[in-house]
């Protein structure tokens, strides 16, 4: 089973939930896809056995012994990206798209096209299974096709090794990486604040997951801090089909346990927050 584990905007607690669930399945892949900030490895800090370049685009890269510098790159160039420094025609490489226009109009073909290869994708093991998570170069692009990599070769362990299932925790958002997360996935659990952004932006989420997967469940991590707010959140579930499956309490005992190096159920099972997670997981592990 694939769950995806997503949330509208950032700092909903969503990468605390997804750990937890990682710890209850204790056999499992976990799978970081917020490749712009990825976080999970830090948690669960897995040793490292496989490592892979990821080819965002192609930057220009011009030869200047062949350059005669007509200039008609520089003026042909929609993005700025190419200018003259000091007699020389140089190229911006953070400016440049990669369209390859200034590659195929250059009159003496000076201009080629190189790839982009500072991204990296990581495959380790940790103490609950294996992880496989990347980290996308500042400045690069392509987001949405790293994840697609990276959820591929989670399935890939998973079949070679038995893993029976692979748990996703994505970005925050609803943009092309949030997308590549919750296409094919099985199950999606959005995690959600007691706020008017947190509302506003869960309902986003939901439309953009509904395009994707049937079964949808909503957690509402730190309910009691605005309760009036959580009701609303509730209340739009109800009325949308959705289930609530966890009303979490804040807790400081859960950044506690994650700047020790663990999830709140190892380092307090019995608190309020871990039992109701414990009863999440049976509801969409063993549904």
């Amino acid at each position: 089973m694939e769950i995806a584990v997503v949330s509208g905007k950032g700092g909903t607690g969503k990468s605390s939930i997804s750990a937890a669930l990682v710890s209850l399945t204790n056999h499992s892949i976990a799978v970081d896809c917020d490749v712009d900030a990825a976080n999970m490895y830090l948690l669960f800090q897995p040793k490292i056995e496989k490592e892979f370049k990821f080819i965002s685009g192609k930057y220009a890269l011009i030869d200047q012994d062949k350059c005669i510098q007509c200039g008609k790159c520089k003026s042909l160039c929609r993005f700025d990206a190419i200018s003259i420094h000091e007699g020389q025609i140089e190229v911006d490489t953070v400016l440049c798209e990669g369209c390859s226009l200034c590659s195929r109009i250059c009159p003496v073909k000076a201009i080629c096209m190189k790839p982009i290869d500072q991204s990296r994708m990581y495959i380790g093991s940790f103490r609950y299974g294996r992880m496989v998570y990347g980290r996308l170069f500042p400045g690069e692009e392509n987001s949405g096709k790293f994840v697609s990599v990276i959820r591929q070769h989670a399935h890939r362990l998973a079949e070679e090794e038995g893993f029976p299932n692979i748990i996703l925790d994505g970005p925050p958002g609803i943009g092309c990486p949030v997308i590549s997360t919750l296409t094919g996935a099985d199950k999606a659990v959005i995690v959600t604040e007691p706020s008017l952004s947190g509302l506003s932006d869960m309902k986003r989420v939901i439309n953009v997951a509904r395009n994707f997967i049937d079964s949808i469940y909503v957690i509402i991590n730190k309910y009691d801090l605005n309760v009036e707010m959580s009701e609303k959140i509730k209340l739009y579930c109800l009325q949308s089909s959705i289930p609530v499956v966890a009303e979490l309490p804040f807790d400081k005992r859960v950044v506690e346990a994650m700047v020790a190096g663990r999830t709140i159920i190892e380092s307090y099972p019995d608190s309020l927050v871990a039992t109701r997670l414990m009863e999440v997981y049976r509801i969409i592990f063993e549904a």
